[in-house]
């Protein structure tokens, strides 16, 4: 299979590789010179120092549709906010297009949308659908076991999606809730962000528990609302990654909680990371959505209030453990 990667960051790097061991795979970057440095070191030091890419992977930059033009499967590897205008260039594309970033598109208009929704909006004859579940780029890239979720309503998607990556070290299970996968992946970055800050703040493991179990109901809450199916979060997608990214070093979410207990700034937060940490990003917009179809995201609310210097590490907290008690199963 010939496999295309448009983005030459730290995932789509990683994919790329695991994926050159079995295919002909081209990965894109858009930076000429970060290109000729990858090709050259067989590297991507900004990305993933130390770690060797298959000699079989291609690496190229200049125009776009040079590179995909001949791609059985191509994969968007950038981050949510140039998902759009990445989508709008494959528009007329036949072969299945899948994405990697998780998030909510920040608002234009009402409320922000689900990678799925913007590719209706500005590619709506793609067949396209998304990569998602429990996995840190340098992990993927040293060939360590993980697994995947390949979701799409085209099931031309999904089984392309596991034959390119489906593999010794990656199992790529198929599942066709794009709506349930895609909010997982959004939401679960902004719960990282809370329980970074209670590991930061030396909360303790319960609180930390309590935290990423009452997110779980959060992100079901919200799942539910926009038609998705509340078993889709219980797996890897749902679950799963929230799991990894609320507890996992690599975490650049968890990361952003970490330094704020410590005092740093929102800014110094983000700048210290090297990275895009998609809850900074998206956690007001996952709010917005929230509020649209009325559904209660307390958690994510706390997390915009001391994102926007609105409240302070310990009374995001205080709000929290404040509640009125509730049942459980809401």
């Amino acid at each position: 299979m010939k496999i295309c990667v448009l983005g030459a960051g730290a995932w789509g790097t990683a994919l790329a590789a695991s994926a050159a061991r079995r295919h002909n795979v081209t990965l894109w970057a858009r930076d000429t010179a970060q290109a000729s440095a990858i090709a050259a070191a067989r590297e991507n030091a900004r990305y993933l120092p130390g770690i060797a890419l298959p000699p079989s992977l291609s690496v190229v930059s200049g125009d776009a549709s040079l590179a995909f033009r001949d791609a059985a499967l191509l994969i968007v590897a950038t981050p949510m906010a140039a998902l759009r205008s990445q989508l709008a260039i494959l528009s007329d594309v036949t072969a299945p297009v899948a994405w990697l970033c998780k998030g909510i598109e920040t608002s234009i208009g009402a409320f922000g949308l689900l990678p799925h929704e913007v590719q209706a909006q500005v590619a709506p004859n793609l067949h396209a659908g998304t990569l998602s579940g429990p996995s840190f780029a340098q992990e993927v890239a040293q060939g360590r076991p993980t697994a995947l979720v390949a979701a799409s309503v085209h099931a031309t998607v999904r089984q392309a999606l596991v034959e390119a990556f489906h593999g010794p070290d990656l199992r790529v299970y198929a599942n066709d809730d794009i709506v349930g996968v895609e909010v997982g992946g959004a939401v679960k970055n902004v719960l990282a962000i809370a329980t970074g800050l209670c590991d930061g703040l030396s909360l303790g493991l319960n609180a930390r528990a309590a935290l990423i179990t009452r997110g779980l109901a959060e992100m079901t809450r919200l799942g539910i609302a926009l038609g998705a199916r509340a078993e889709t979060f219980m797996g890897l997608s749902g679950l799963g990654d929230l799991v990894l990214t609320s507890t996992g070093d690599l975490s650049r979410n968890r990361k952003v909680g970490l330094l704020l207990a410590q005092g740093r700034t929102l800014h110094e937060a983000v700048e210290s990371l090297g990275h895009v940490a998609e809850g900074v990003y998206c956690a007001r917009a996952v709010v917005q959505r929230a509020r649209h179809v009325g559904v209660e995201m307390p958690i994510a609310e706390s997390v915009v209030a001391l994102l926007d210097g609105r409240m302070s590490p310990q009374r995001a907290v205080a709000e929290l453990m404040g509640r009125e008690p509730g049942v459980e199963s809401h």
